[in-house]
């Protein structure tokens, strides 16, 4: 280990989520140990190659930002890059984490960015065209400023490996399975988290039979057995599954090919109907937003059938996932719906309760870490994400700062 990585250990971690328009950004204090939960510094630039993107800091309005119309995303990375060098004690970087979509049949661990890897990375941007191509874009700008900064790839489907094969095939000749067809599973380091801080507050129980619900714009569930992935709704890509904000979840494939063949849309705009125009925008013609439709649910039946479609598929999946698993122990929330809507939690449960299952309605309401009545058969949590520390873990660990995952602060 060369002396000027002696000298970032003492410094931080940054952690970038690239998306098409937007960055979000943390920074952890490396000089701490263990490394702590919460990050010193973050926030996000939003609306990149549009019009007028801004930047936002944590617990700050977000402000207008100039960007260069040549390249948007370039001059975004070298914004954040400035903002790091003036946070205090932050005068140096350990490593940056990188979260990545897709890992393919490769990668099933965090691994430090070499072109080797950039370039194994690239081939798998067809299996998550709208998130894998912006990460590499951002790694790959990076090495060219500061190609002795070490870049940690940390993967959403690295979470998933566990599944068993029958969990990953698809019903697809053989020979798709031969080329890498196959249900990957995402959202890895959200349910990664869960795995963690679901014990620390739940005890064994977390580790039974367990459904993670991770409901946010992107949605998808996680069965977890001894707090390893046995089956997910995500499958071969981040279309499948649950009816998200704009993404349809699972189709019955004759609909597409109903679309491209009697209404003659083209390929793209049949992806473009899938990614952007479906799920809850598109089921009510008004938002992706479930707290926008709750707010015009009594006087709008679109906006009304797209909430029961959105719970009745949750609660479908959540009985599917029971049945692999052959019962339920632990249902925990997370992410920007999971965590901060009570009321579709309240709708979820309500349904769910042929499994014994009973909430606490006050407790929902509060959004405390355990919202079931004592009457429960089946424990129900309430746990914020944190992926930005997950990936923020691993860089660590790859740079030999030392990690406590009981320990590291909420």
């Amino acid at each position: 280990m060369n002396t000027a990585l002696n000298n970032a250990l003492k410094t931080c971690i940054l952690v970038l989520n690239c998306g098409s328009s937007s960055i979000k950004f943390a920074l952890f204090d490396a000089s701490r140990r263990p490394l702590p939960r919460s990050p010193i510094w973050g926030g996000k630039i939003e609306g990149i190659g549009g019009p007028q993107a801004t930047h936002s800091e944590t617990g700050q309005p977000p402000v207008g930002l100039s960007l260069d119309p040549a390249n948007p995303y370039h001059a975004a990375l070298e914004h954040i890059e400035r903002r790091v060098l003036t946070q205090p004690g932050a005068r140096h970087l350990a490593a940056v984490a990188h979260r990545v979509v897709h890992g393919g049949a490769k990668y099933f661990e965090p691994v430090a960015v070499n072109t080797q890897v950039l370039a194994d990375l690239r081939e798998y941007i067809p299996l998550a065209p709208l998130h894998q191509p912006f990460a590499l874009e951002a790694i790959e700008a990076l090495l060219e400023r500061q190609p002795h900064l070490l870049q940690v790839a940390c993967f959403d489907t690295a979470f998933h490996h566990t599944l068993p094969q029958v969990e990953q095939m698809l019903p697809l000749p053989y020979a798709a399975w031969e080329r890498g067809l196959r249900r990957y599973g995402f959202h890895g380091l959200s349910y990664a988290y869960q795995a963690l801080v679901l014990p620390e507050r739940h005890g064994d129980v977390a580790r039974g039979r367990t459904v993670v619900a991770h409901l946010g714009s992107g949605a998808s569930l996680c069965a977890m057995n001894d707090l390893k992935s046995v089956a997910t709704t995500m499958g071969f890509s981040a279309l499948d599954g649950l009816m998200m904000g704009t993404r349809c979840g699972a189709l019955d494939p004759g609909a597409v090919i109903y679309l491209m063949e009697i209404e003659k849309l083209s390929l793209q705009q049949v992806a473009h109907v899938l990614y952007h125009e479906s799920g809850l925008l598109g089921v009510s013609c008004l938002s992706s937003d479930p707290r926008v439709l709750l707010a015009h649910e009594a006087s709008d039946e679109r906006a009304r059938a797209a909430l029961d479609l959105y719970v009745r598929r949750i609660v479908r999946e959540i009985g599917a996932l029971v049945a692999v698993q052959g019962g339920l122990d632990l249902l925990a929330f997370t992410a920007g719906i999971g965590e901060h809507n009570a009321e579709i939690r309240s709708r979820i449960c309500r349904q769910l309760g042929f499994l014994g299952l009973r909430l606490d309605e006050a407790a929902n309401q509060r959004h405390e870490a355990c919202i079931s009545a004592p009457d429960s058969t089946v424990r129900v949590a309430v746990e914020p994400a944190n992926e930005e520390w997950v990936a923020a873990r691993a860089a660590a660990l790859l740079v030999g700062v030392e990690v406590d995952a009981a320990e590291g602060s909420h």
